[in-house]
């Protein structure tokens, strides 16, 4: 009970929280939800994917992580990819869909829950350390994937593909990466700590802003969708999500030879809610918002009771 309390209070209330905001917000004033799509993916995204990337020690032994959350998503892409088939979405919609399993909250959800459960008194500092480090490295696939892939697969629909990698060639995040692995680089070979330099604290600022930005988003594209609680597309996307992403990650962790710490941490990281970027992501590329939209806020919504079960079961099948 303490967990699930823990949960909702410090992740759950705080999130919808701002979603509130942006909802009653946007109820009074009139705002333009595609300037804010902008204003999260050309600025506040590469921001964080920058900061992060360069500022996050990567072990070599945990290389693994990188792969188990690379092997994970496309799991997530076939299993989208069929049942979209199967229920015979149009092209629109099974992109949405794909999209909403794909990927989901490793950062604004994902490390805050990592860090409560693993600060609990029966670990050691070494053991949060550890699992922390392996959410980021999760955080750090979901983020680049979200920002490539995802957008690939919301134009699909509407683009020919040269074209929809045209257009993912103009988003900042994909030059956010090389460069942060070229500071990386230059901080190895010269010792020089780019986080000294003047215009470092304005990143920081960026990096820190790009929850609040994206949630206060999500809740002014709420205000502006048809909200029903009737739609089983939505209902599906969430199961899949919530209940299936750790069912999947168990066998994967397993298949592996995850064990302990890294185990737990992987199995609770697969069953965080649908990216609040998703939504973004609908809305700027104009593939369906609505349906995206709903999928984020009640996988959101529902993982405050899913999420209780899953950290508990974890405990069970991976025991340190």
């Amino acid at each position: 009970m303490d967990i699930f309390l823990h949960i909702v209070g410090n992740n759950i209330v705080p999130i919808f929280l701002l979603i509130g905001i942006g909802f009653v917000v946007s109820r009074k004033f009139e705002i333009d939800i595609k300037t804010l799509s902008k204003i999260n993916f050309y600025i506040f995204v590469p921001g964080f994917v920058l900061v992060n990337l360069y500022t996050t020690e990567i072990p070599l032994d945990l290389l693994k992580v990188l792969v188990f959350a690379i092997t994970f998503l496309m799991v997530n892409m076939l299993i989208g990819s069929i049942i979209a088939k199967v229920r015979n979405y149009d092209d629109k919609l099974a992109n949405a869909y794909k999209n909403s399993i794909m990927f989901y909250n490793s950062g604004n959800i994902g490390i805050p829950l990592i860090t409560l459960v693993f600060s609990a008194s029966i670990f050691t500092e070494a053991q949060l350390n550890l699992a922390v480090t392996a959410q980021i490295m999760v955080m750090v696939v979901q983020n680049i994937t979200t920002n490539t892939i995802g957008f690939f697969n919301a134009d699909k629909a509407n683009m020919h593909w040269k074209q929809s990698i045209k257009k993912i060639l103009k988003m900042p995040t994909v030059y956010a990466i090389p460069t942060a692995l070229i500071l990386k680089w230059i901080t190895i070979n010269t010792g020089y700590d780019f986080t000294e330099f003047p215009g470092w604290p304005g990143l920081e600022y960026i990096r820190s802003g790009l929850i609040s930005i994206a949630l206060v988003s999500l809740g002014v594209q709420l205000s502006k969708t048809k909200v029903t609680l009737t739609n089983k597309k939505v209902y599906l996307a969430v199961a899949i999500r919530l209940i299936g992403g750790p069912i999947m990650a168990v066998g994967l962790i397993m298949l592996m030879g995850f064990d302990g710490v890294v185990a737990q941490t992987l199995m609770i990281s697969s069953s965080v809610p649908t990216a609040v970027n998703t939504a973004l992501i609908a809305v700027e590329c104009d593939n369906c918002p609505d349906f995206a939209s709903q999928t984020v806020m009640f996988a959101t919504l529902l993982s405050a009771i899913t999420l209780t079960f899953v950290i508990f079961t974890a405990g069970i099948i991976f025991p340190i």
